[in-house]
């Protein structure tokens, strides 16, 4: 395809993929249909907070921002240095070579043992920093090999560098692919350099868009496990992205990731300075469920920062700065951090077999028996229990409960309650608003006044320190026991 083609891009006819919905007879899948990965997969990503929902829970996650150049202009994209306050994507306090990436790579790898992917993600595009990009893996590989390299990539350059990327076992890479029509990517993207040319509009965006393709299905030509970001961008690509998501399926994606588009005007981003807002949360939830029959969805991305360190959730960044990291000496040790996982993997077990007692214990509950979805927000520091203060929480898991399953959402960004009395009056409205649609938030502890405004705005406040499972389905019961 020439840079002059017009049209739809029609991506090639491929192979069913594994971990698709099946049919249900009539030629369509079930949107209610779970979509579950098959054996392989699900080993390849067991201890990947970024592709498993379920490890998020227990491991941790770091990039290094070793790529600055980017090869497109996103219009939801502002590069932005020397912001420690800000978490979304292509934002960094500090650019780093790949010998200090390295560095810092060995002394995270020690300080916390549960991290077991490094990401390169930026703040440009890996791809459009090739030599940087390749460098810092090779270090890695060569000096932490139990830790899994992460690729993320607008897919520009994806298809010359399959070959390296399977070369130095990246068997994870992640494209952000936002629409399969030109006419779509004209109003995302300002422009495109390929080949030593920038090209504007449809011409930019169908040769960005043919390179996607081409990149997603020569990853599973060679085996690598590739998850599709889409940013949605209400009024542009919402109603686009179910297109999206069935070709992407078609192409090999195993595991799709629609997250809500950023545009606060102070961020500086064309469309933050435009007006074009995001999605609320049920128009996000309302689209990630149209495409949940189709392939596995995640919902517990987190949009992080280009230089990100800890689990997701949480940002440990400021702890690791290069002044600091640089004057630590590495003691990665792979014994003790082997020891670690395990002691993790145990744990991971035990809940595993308290989840099995619960889904007995409601088995008996018949499929005619009406038993409403509602939503509920979890603060948690992770380990998949209720196990943190209201006041700490700095975001909220919103699980939906229907009386047999509990299955997780989304997650709500919050600022923290308790910072001393100040502001605590706006804090308490905006943690309010973001929770709105929830009918009980479940916390570890809770003070009287705010529990009082949270059931004052029809949310009950449940302290328990407990599996989220458990506490969710014996409050669901209540629940359902006051509204028959």
């Amino acid at each position: 395809m020439t840079p002059q083609s017009t049209g739809l891009i029609k991506p090639p006819v491929s192979e069913p993929n594994p971990n698709q919905a099946k049919s249900n007879g009539c030629g369509c899948t079930s949107k209610n249909a779970p979509v579950e990965l098959d054996e392989r997969t699900k080993a390849r990503i067991a201890n990947h907070p970024c592709y498993s929902e379920e490890a998020h829970h227990h491991y941790a996650r770091m990039h290094v921002a070793v790529a600055p150049a980017c090869n497109i202009q996103c219009n939801y994209c502002n590069r932005k240095y020397d912001c420690a306050n800000e978490s979304r994507p292509g934002v960094v306090s500090e650019l780093l070579t790949p010998e200090e990436a390295a560095h810092k790579v060995l002394v995270v790898a020690s300080k916390i043992p549960q991290m077991t992917v490094l990401g390169i993600a930026g703040p440009g595009d890996p791809l459009a920093n090739p030599e940087k990009t390749f460098r810092t893996f090779e270090l890695i590989a060569d000096k932490a090999p139990d830790i899994k390299l992460c690729l993320s990539t607008n897919g520009l350059m994806l298809p010359e560098y399959i070959d390296r990327i399977k070369q130095l076992n990246i068997d994870h890479v992640t494209i952000t692919l936002n629409t399969i029509d030109p006419e779509i990517g004209a109003q995302i993207y300002s422009w495109v350099h390929y080949k030593r040319k920038r090209y504007r509009g449809v011409e930019g965006a169908k040769i960005l868009l043919e390179k996607q393709l081409e990149g997603l299905q020569a990853l599973r030509e060679a085996d690598i496990l590739c998850k599709v970001n889409s940013v949605m961008i209400p009024g542009i690509n919402d109603q686009h992205l179910v297109e999206v998501n069935r070709v992407i399926r078609e192409n090999g994606a195993f595991l799709h990731n629609i997250m809500p588009l950023i545009s606060a005007p102070e961020h500086g981003t064309h469309f933050g300075l435009t007006g074009q807002r995001g999605p609320t949360p049920s128009e996000l939830k309302a689209v990630q469920d149209n495409c949940a029959g189709n392939m596995k969805m995640m919902r517990h991305c987190r949009q992080c920062r280009a230089d990100a360190v800890g689990l997701l959730g949480e940002d440990r960044s400021q702890e690791f700065t290069k002044e600091k990291f640089m004057k630590m000496a590495p003691e990665y040790d792979l014994s003790t951090r082997k020891e670690v996982q395990e002691g993790i993997e145990k744990f991971r077990a035990e809940i595993k077999a308290a989840q099995a007692q619960l889904q007995e214990s409601v088995a008996h509950i018949s499929n005619d028996v009406n038993t409403p979805k509602i939503l509920v927000a979890v603060a948690t520091k992770g380990g998949g229990l209720v196990n943190q203060h209201f006041g700490h929480a700095k975001e909220f898991q919103v699980y939906e409960v229907d009386g047999r399953e509990v299955r997780y959402v989304a997650h709500r960004r919050v600022d923290q309650f308790c910072q001393g009395g100040y502001g605590e009056k706006a804090t308490m409205e905006n943690i309010i608003q973001a929770i709105a649609d929830c009918k009980a938030v479940l916390v570890s502890k809770v003070g009287e006044s705010p529990r009082e405004k949270l059931a004052n705005a029809g949310i009950q406040a449940v302290e328990a320190y407990d599996l989220i499972d458990k506490v969710a389905l014996e409050y669901y019961q209540e629940w359902l026991a006051s509204n028959q």
